[in-house]
């Protein structure tokens, strides 16, 4: 008889591939964006400006050079001094770090604001969905900016720029918050929501801990956007005299004092306008390929 050898070479295991892991796909679709990373650039040489400009400019921000007034850019005042020898340099950098806090702020609270109004409309739906779709309803036919003009100008003097940001927030949750209304009514349908509820969790617990992480992508894609909207709004009202009060400073404030100054002399006008639109272009950037990255279903990727 003839003997068969088996073989004690262990049979190789298969191959499994490796899961899917969403935030190292969205990662590398960033970084394959060519205006993302101009984005990032951009807006990461106008933070580093912004909070080291006014402390290597040599001057405060409201110091006054007599020697000096209404100068060209000289080497010790980088770009002019306006009319009573302020350095035009510092006071932009410095008003250029409020206006990054500022709108990234508003971005918070608003985003937040509209994640747990569309949240909780889209859940519970009924007389609590009618209630608070009713109020953004209401807020999205107001005059919004005639209202901030004239709560504005009695409030933001006296509680200084946070009142200005609640204010600006106010004003910026509702589209967003039908959006999460409309996918929260599709998510409150799925196998694990049904789970979570017949376990007996809470439902706030439910909307924090398995609603609203699943449309991460949707509410960082609209803060990202919000922070341009917020600092465009801010220097709106801040050029009116409307929005950020002496002694706080803004982009809105310096470009307001530089307007009539714009064709004799242009660069107490042009430098802050040129970090104005320089920041809100980088964070325009940044959301358009983050919106991108985050839809499937985009056709502009990697552009």
């Amino acid at each position: 008889m003839s003997t068969i050898e088996k073989s004690t070479e262990p049979a190789e295991a298969p191959t499994v591939p490796p899961a899917p892991n969403r935030l190292r796909d969205v990662t590398r679709q960033l970084l394959a964006t060519r205006r993302v990373l101009v984005g990032i650039g951009i807006l990461a040489l106008l933070a580093v400006l912004a909070f080291v400009g006014p402390l290597v400019s040599g001057w405060e921000v409201g110091q006054r050079d007599f020697g000096a007034l209404l100068e060209e850019p000289s080497a010790d005042h980088w770009m002019g001094t306006n009319r009573t020898g302020q350095d035009i340099f510092t006071q932009s950098t410095a008003g250029l770090q409020k206006s990054l806090l500022i709108g990234l702020l508003v971005a918070l609270l608003s985003t937040g604001v509209a994640a747990l109004v569309g949240a909780f409309a889209g859940y519970f739906g009924g007389v609590t969905d009618k209630a608070l779709m009713w109020v953004a309803d209401l807020a999205l036919v107001l005059p919004s900016f005639v209202i901030l003009a004239i709560l504005s100008k009695h409030f933001v003097g006296q509680g200084g720029w946070l009142v200005l940001v609640i204010l600006l927030a106010a004003f910026s949750w509702m589209v967003t918050s039908k959006m999460v209304r409309g996918l929260t009514i599709s998510l409150r349908e799925r196998e694990y929501i049904h789970a979570a509820r017949f376990m007996g969790v809470p439902p706030h617990r439910i909307i924090l801990r398995h609603i609203l992480p699943n449309m991460s992508s949707l509410l960082i894609a609209d803060a990202t956007i919000m922070v341009s909207a917020a600092v465009i709004g801010e220097t709106a009202l801040s050029y009116f005299g409307l929005g950020v009060q002496s002694p706080d400073i803004s982009l809105g404030v310096v470009i307001a004092a530089g307007s009539s100054f714009a064709t004799t002399a242009p660069w107490m006008f042009a430098f802050p306008t040129v970090l104005l639109v320089l920041m809100v272009l980088a964070v325009n950037m940044i959301g358009d390929g983050l919106r991108d990255a985050l839809d499937p279903m985009s056709t502009s990727r990697r552009s």
